[in-house]
């Protein structure tokens, strides 16, 4: 699991921090602890819908920023938990791209052990960057 959950960083919020080789494995890694805060085992979501992104920004900590939202905004209106197992990110300094094919299904209950709802990603504490290893994020959701 490439992702873990901070307990001291927001006391009302959900923090966590996500990692990757490529800057593509970190934004795969923070669309699934994003997820997983909602939601108790990633595995019951099946792929019965697909979505797929084409997001632009002018940086790269932006552009995850834009992700993360695309995947709760899908839940809000349409009911739909995804996963989004690759990501292709092209561009340069100020003018990012992101394609990505996203899976899953409504929202179900009985068959997904739901924990919280998440209503937004915050740019308090937010962070990007790379590092001698790859790349890493911190991220708090608004729940």
């Amino acid at each position: 699991m490439p992702f873990k959950y901070l307990e001291d960083i927001a006391t009302a919020d959900v923090a966590f921090e996500a990692w990757g080789k490529t800057l593509e494995e970190m934004f795969v890694s923070a669309a699934d602890a994003t997820m997983n805060t909602m939601v108790t085992d990633l595995d019951t979501i099946d792929a019965k819908e697909v979505r797929k992104f084409r997001l632009e920004s002018y940086a790269i900590d932006m552009l995850l920023f834009e992700l993360l939202q695309e995947l709760i905004f899908f839940k809000d209106a349409q009911n739909l938990l995804l996963r989004v197992p690759r990501v292709e990110v092209q561009g340069e300094e100020g003018r990012f791209t992101l394609s990505a094919e996203a899976y899953g299904e409504e929202i179900n209950p009985e068959k997904h052990d739901l924990i919280v709802d998440v209503k937004a990603v915050t740019l308090h504490r937010y962070r990007v960057e790379k590092t001698p290893l790859g790349w890493e994020c911190t991220v708090i959701l608004d729940v």
